[in-house]
């Protein structure tokens, strides 16, 4: 598959240098040697042998091609690795290597020592989404526009609260990863520790000290809860992700023109349409968060387990877990750059606040005739005023005066006040303030 063309343009270039097969190799390998150093601990390896073991095999050339040809008959990366590793050893050090453990605990271990810079690099970049989303609330808890529902003009809100919206999504999203635990995995053949009695819980236990990773209460080979949190966890940042570039694609309509993407040469051009300017940044985001909808699919579905070790469905957790995070810091990195570029234009949210000629002002007029004529007469006169406008064009307003059950009735500054959006936004501005205390707090 010609991924560079297809598949990485949607991740983070950085992620993609930093999670190759050869760091995949690395991270076993450094699952291995911190066990041998465990191991050498507790009395079961040699005095020095792990430090004999991380000399030689730190200067070993690992054939990645012929680990990645083994997957086919052993299964995993693990078996091929494992045996690549022994070959380079000597004698009376190969049965100390990889002395208790079973392939599943390399590779979940590895995939767990690969993933912990990326939710890192992830945490950094929804730090920097909230800081770039507070400096859009801060100048915009005032911006009046259109609130839309059903795609159709509602009523009044502000730009600022619905940045805050996006922030609270996204900030959510960042705690709940934040408190995804990456476990070690160390449970040998049956996840018992066969043959080790009680030490092989200390084995699993100086391991997970040693790799700087979580302590599990057991070694977890069948018992996917920290796949199924960490997968979740991911999505939900997807999701934030995706719900503000939609909002932002939408709002860059040429019909609307609210918002748009910060300008760089070249960015959103068409190939043959030269006036055009494509909301890219947004379809990139857009485009990652859905594949990982996919892989969260994938992973769920892989929850239960048979037995003692799965049968296809851990073989299935493998690439979209790391797809998954890959394709994420690629989304929240366009997402940065689009929050803290992003060109907000007021003068296009009068401009479409004014499109119905004042009718997305029903709702208060209907309250302020309300007291005066009853309030189904109210909602009546409302709408024919708002539909009289809709078909001939004017103020909202002087159809509302020229209403014949209006007429006399209403001052003109009472109107005026029912009539005009910015006083009409409810606790926008509240809710701005609120929300940056809230975002502020962690």
């Amino acid at each position: 598959m010609p991924a560079s063309l297809l598949q990485h343009p949607f991740m983070s270039q950085t992620a993609l240098a930093e999670t190759t097969s050869e760091r995949m190799v690395q991270a076993m390998l450094t699952f291995e040697l911190g066990l041998a150093e465990v191991q050498e601990a507790c009395g079961v390896v040699p005095a020095g042998g792990s430090r004999q073991m991380r000399d030689i095999l730190a200067a070993h050339a690992f054939d990645v091609e012929a680990i990645a040809a083994g997957i086919a008959s052993g299964g995993n990366a693990a078996i091929p690795f494992v045996k690549q590793a022994r070959a380079a050893l000597p004698d009376e050090l190969k049965r100390y290597f990889h002395q208790g453990a079973t392939s599943q605990d390399v590779v979940d271990s590895a995939l767990m020592l690969l993933l912990k810079p990326r939710l890192a690099a992830l945490d950094l970049l929804l730090v920097r989404c909230r800081a770039a989303a507070i400096t859009l609330m801060e100048a915009h808890a005032g911006t009046v526009m259109v609130g839309r529902t059903l795609m159709q003009q509602a009523l009044p809100i502000t730009f600022g609260v619905k940045v805050a919206h996006w922030a609270i999504g996204l900030e959510q999203a960042r705690r709940r990863l934040a408190g995804v635990e990456l476990p070690v995995q160390f449970g040998g053949a049956v996840g018992v520790h066969s043959g080790w009695d009680e030490a092989g819980l200390d084995f699993m236990d100086g391991l997970a000290q040693r790799l700087e990773l979580s302590t599990p209460v057991l070694p977890w080979h069948t018992d996917r809860q920290p796949i199924h949190a960490l997968a979740t966890a991911l999505d939900a940042v997807a999701g934030g992700a995706e719900k503000l570039a939609l909002d932002v694609s939408l709002l860059t309509q040429t019909e609307l023109g609210e918002v748009a993407e910060p300008s760089a040469p070249g960015m959103g051009e068409s190939s043959s349409m030269p006036h055009k300017r494509n909301p890219v940044r947004c379809a990139l985001i857009r485009g990652a968060a859905r594949q990982v909808h996919g892989h969260t699919t994938v992973l769920l579905n892989a929850a239960a387990q048979p037995l003692e070790r799965g049968l296809g469905e851990w073989h299935a957790e493998w690439a979209p877990l790391i797809d998954s995070a890959l394709l994420l810091e690629g989304a929240l990195a366009q997402t940065a750059v689009l929050l803290e570029g992003l060109e907000v234009h007021p003068e296009a949210m009068r401009r479409n606040l004014a499109a119905t000629g004042g009718g997305i002002m029903a709702e208060p007029v209907a309250k302020l005739l309300a007291p005066i004529l009853g309030t189904d007469a109210a909602k009546r006169i409302s709408a024919e005023a708002a539909e009289t406008v809709r078909q001939r064009g004017g103020s909202y307003a002087a159809a509302l005066e020229a209403h014949p059950e209006v007429q006399g009735r209403l001052n003109a500054e009472s109107l005026a006040e029912a009539t005009e959006p910015a006083l009409y936004i409810g606790s926008s501005r509240a809710q701005v303030a609120r929300a940056i205390q809230w975002l502020l707090s962690h």
